[in-house]
Protein backbone atom coordinates (compact mmCIF):
# COMPACT_ATOMS: atom_id res chain seq x y z
CA UNK A 1 0.00 0.00 0.00
CA UNK A 2 2.80 2.65 0.74
CA UNK A 3 4.58 1.87 -2.87
CA UNK A 4 1.79 2.79 -4.01
CA UNK A 5 1.22 5.85 -2.50
CA UNK A 6 4.69 6.79 -3.34
CA UNK A 7 4.01 5.95 -6.93
CA UNK A 8 1.76 8.40 -6.84
CA UNK A 9 3.40 11.23 -5.06
CA UNK A 10 5.95 10.59 -7.59
CA UNK A 11 3.03 11.08 -10.47
CA UNK A 12 1.81 13.89 -8.88
CA UNK A 13 4.65 15.79 -8.97
CA UNK A 14 5.04 14.99 -12.23
CA UNK A 15 1.67 16.37 -13.78
CA UNK A 16 1.81 19.47 -11.52
CA UNK A 17 5.22 20.45 -13.54
CA UNK A 18 3.36 19.52 -16.83
CA UNK A 19 0.45 21.68 -15.33
CA UNK A 20 1.84 24.23 -13.50
CA UNK A 21 0.03 23.77 -10.69
CA UNK A 22 1.96 25.25 -7.46
CA UNK A 23 -0.57 24.37 -5.16
CA UNK A 24 -0.42 20.66 -6.28
CA UNK A 25 3.41 20.58 -6.58
CA UNK A 26 4.21 22.25 -3.19
CA UNK A 27 1.77 19.72 -1.88
CA UNK A 28 4.58 16.85 -2.44
CA UNK A 29 7.21 18.62 -0.16
CA UNK A 30 7.79 18.34 3.97
CA UNK A 31 7.32 21.32 5.23
CA UNK A 32 11.02 20.71 6.31
CA UNK A 33 12.20 19.31 3.10
CA UNK A 34 15.34 19.60 0.69
CA UNK A 35 15.90 19.90 -2.66
CA UNK A 36 19.16 19.32 -4.17
CA UNK A 37 18.83 20.43 -8.11
CA UNK A 38 22.82 21.47 -8.30
CA UNK A 39 26.06 22.21 -6.09
CA UNK A 40 24.30 25.74 -6.64
CA UNK A 41 20.96 24.78 -6.01
CA UNK A 42 20.59 22.93 -2.64
CA UNK A 43 16.90 24.36 -1.13
CA UNK A 44 15.56 24.21 2.40
CA UNK A 45 12.01 24.65 3.23
CA UNK A 46 8.65 23.47 1.56
CA UNK A 47 7.91 27.79 0.81
CA UNK A 48 11.70 28.29 -0.60
CA UNK A 49 11.54 25.16 -2.42
CA UNK A 50 8.41 26.24 -4.22
CA UNK A 51 9.79 30.08 -4.75
CA UNK A 52 12.46 28.54 -6.57
CA UNK A 53 9.99 26.57 -8.34
CA UNK A 54 7.33 29.62 -9.63
CA UNK A 55 10.75 30.82 -11.06
CA UNK A 56 11.84 28.36 -12.95
CA UNK A 57 9.10 27.50 -14.13
CA UNK A 58 8.37 31.33 -15.35
CA UNK A 59 11.46 30.48 -17.76
CA UNK A 60 9.57 27.88 -19.89
CA UNK A 61 7.09 28.12 -22.59
CA UNK A 62 6.11 24.17 -22.04
CA UNK A 63 7.03 21.25 -19.99
CA UNK A 64 6.14 17.70 -20.25
CA UNK A 65 7.76 15.66 -17.49
CA UNK A 66 7.34 11.83 -18.16
CA UNK A 67 8.36 9.19 -14.99
CA UNK A 68 9.47 6.18 -16.54
CA UNK A 69 10.74 3.82 -13.82
CA UNK A 70 11.82 3.95 -10.22
CA UNK A 71 12.16 2.06 -6.97
CA UNK A 72 11.06 2.50 -3.63
CA UNK A 73 12.11 1.15 -0.07
CA UNK A 74 9.60 1.83 2.70
CA UNK A 75 9.65 1.37 6.12
CA UNK A 76 6.15 2.09 7.14
CA UNK A 77 6.32 1.80 10.93
CA UNK A 78 9.28 4.44 10.76
CA UNK A 79 7.08 6.31 8.05
CA UNK A 80 9.98 6.82 6.28
CA UNK A 81 11.59 5.90 2.94
CA UNK A 82 13.87 5.97 0.37
CA UNK A 83 13.78 5.65 -3.63
CA UNK A 84 15.16 6.31 -7.20
CA UNK A 85 12.56 7.55 -10.29
CA UNK A 86 13.26 7.91 -14.12
CA UNK A 87 12.17 11.06 -15.60
CA UNK A 88 12.54 12.39 -19.45
CA UNK A 89 11.18 15.86 -20.20
CA UNK A 90 10.63 17.57 -23.41
CA UNK A 91 10.74 21.46 -22.65
CA UNK A 92 10.39 24.91 -24.41
CA UNK A 93 11.95 27.80 -22.86
CA UNK A 94 10.22 31.25 -22.91
CA UNK A 95 12.62 32.27 -26.04
CA UNK A 96 12.04 29.69 -28.00
CA UNK A 97 14.74 27.28 -27.63
CA UNK A 98 13.30 23.38 -26.97
CA UNK A 99 15.73 20.42 -25.32
CA UNK A 100 15.43 17.36 -23.56
CA UNK A 101 16.25 16.30 -19.84
CA UNK A 102 17.12 12.68 -19.00
CA UNK A 103 17.70 12.29 -15.22
CA UNK A 104 16.77 10.27 -12.25
CA UNK A 105 15.81 11.66 -8.62
CA UNK A 106 17.44 10.60 -5.15
CA UNK A 107 14.37 10.47 -3.03
CA UNK A 108 13.64 10.42 1.00
CA UNK A 109 10.26 9.98 1.70
CA UNK A 110 8.45 10.83 5.20
CA UNK A 111 4.56 10.88 6.18
CA UNK A 112 3.97 14.08 7.28
CA UNK A 113 0.32 15.27 8.03
CA UNK A 114 -1.02 11.85 7.19
CA UNK A 115 0.64 11.84 3.38
CA UNK A 116 3.85 10.34 2.32
CA UNK A 117 6.07 13.58 0.89
CA UNK A 118 9.23 14.06 -0.49
CA UNK A 119 11.69 14.60 2.37
CA UNK A 120 14.59 15.01 -0.46
CA UNK A 121 14.55 15.12 -3.82
CA UNK A 122 18.31 15.03 -5.46
CA UNK A 123 17.98 15.42 -9.39
CA UNK A 124 20.81 13.53 -10.56
CA UNK A 125 21.28 14.52 -14.86
CA UNK A 126 22.19 12.35 -17.16
CA UNK A 127 21.45 14.43 -20.70
CA UNK A 128 20.06 18.24 -20.88
CA UNK A 129 20.49 19.21 -24.37
CA UNK A 130 19.23 19.25 -27.96
CA UNK A 131 16.31 17.14 -28.25
CA UNK A 132 18.74 15.09 -30.74
CA UNK A 133 20.98 14.02 -28.22
CA UNK A 134 23.94 16.07 -30.28
CA UNK A 135 24.62 17.25 -26.32
CA UNK A 136 27.13 15.81 -24.16
CA UNK A 137 25.70 13.26 -21.80
CA UNK A 138 26.79 13.62 -17.93
CA UNK A 139 26.95 9.86 -17.33
CA UNK A 140 28.84 8.52 -20.65
CA UNK A 141 31.89 6.74 -19.93
CA UNK A 142 34.83 7.92 -21.54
Amino acid sequence: MAHDAITDLVHRYADAVVHRDGDQWGSTWAADARWLLTKDYDISGREAILALWHGAMGGFDAVIQNVLNGTAEIDEAAGTGTGRWYIHEHFRRAGGDVGILLAHYDDTYVIEDGRWCFATRTLVAHYQGAPDLSGKFLNAVT
